[in-house]
C-alpha cells in the first residue's frame, strides 16, 4: 500500500475517533432536567428544527445576505460531495464519465463560492473583527481539499491524499467539528422549545 494511502487511512481513523469523542462529550453534558411544565411538543419540535426552521426566510442572517447564504450552501454541498468522493477513491469505486463531468462542474462552482466567502471575510471590516485564525484555516483546508478532489478526478495526483489527510486531522480540533455539534445544537434547541410549546410556532 502506498505511503500516502496509509496516512489517509490513519487520518480517517483519527477523525472518526475525534468526532466520536465530541459525541460522547455531548451525551455526558446533556441538558439537565427541565422542571417547567411540559407542553409535550418535543417530537414535532425536532421535526420543525430540521425542516421549516432551516428555511432561510426565517433566518435573519440568511435573508439579509442571500448571495452569501447561497454561496455557503453550495460550498457545504461541495464539501459533502468531496467527502463522499474520498470514500469512492479509497475503496476504488468506478465513476461513469458523465457523472465525473457533473461532479467537476459542481466542484468548480463550490470552489468559487468558498473562495468568494474567504475574500469577503478578508476585505469586510465587520467580518474581520469577528474572525479568528481558525476561520481562515478551516476555509483554506476545505477549499484546498475540493481543489485537489477536482484535480484528482482527472489526473490522480497523490497530493490529493495529503490534502485529505490534513483536513481529516483538523476536523476534530478546529471549528469544522461543528459538523457534529450542528445536529446536537438543533436537537437540544428542539428539547428546550418543544418542552415549552414554542416550537413549532402556532399558526394564527
Amino acid at each position: 500500500m502506498k505511503w500516502y494511502l496509509v496516512i489517509t487511512y490513519i487520518s480517517l481513523v483519527v477523525c472518526i475517533a475525534g468526532c466520536l469523542y465530541h459525541v460522547i462529550q455531548i451525551i455526558r453534558h446533556r441538558k439537565t432536567r427541565d422542571f417547567s411544565k411540559s407542553a409535550d411538543t418535543v417530537g414535532s419540535a425536532i421535526t420543525y428544527s430540521f425542516t421549516k426552521a432551516m428555511n432561510p426566510a426565517r433566518k435573519e442572517s440568511a435573508y439579509l445576505h442571500v448571495p452569501t447564504y447561497i454561496a455557503g450552501m453550495l460550498y457545504h454541498l461541495g464539501t459533502f460531495l468531496s467527502a463522499v468522493l474520498l470514500f469512492v477513491f479509497l475503496f476504488s469505486i468506478d465513476l461513469y464519465r458523465t457523472i465525473e463531468l457533473f461532479i467537476s462542474v459542481f466542484l468548480m462552482v463550490s470552489i468559487l463560492c468558498g473562495t468568494a466567502i474567504l475574500v469577503k471575510r478578508i476585505f469586510s471590516k465587520l467580518l474581520r473583527e469577528i474572525t479568528v485564525i481558525d476561520d481562515y484555516i478551516s476555509n483554506i483546508l476545505v477549499t484546498a481539499f475540493q481543489v485537489c478532489t477536482l484535480v484528482y478526478i482527472h489526473f490522480s495526483l497523490p497530493v490529493y491524499y495529503i490534502a485529505a489527510s490534513a483536513l481529516l486531522l483538523y476536523i476534530p480540533f478546529g471549528k469544522l467539528r461543528h459538523a457534529v455539534y450542528f445536529f446536537a445544537a438543533r436537537y437540544y434547541l428542539s428539547l428546550f422549545y418543544g418542552h415549552r410549546g414554542t416550537w413549532p410556532p402556532i399558526k394564527h
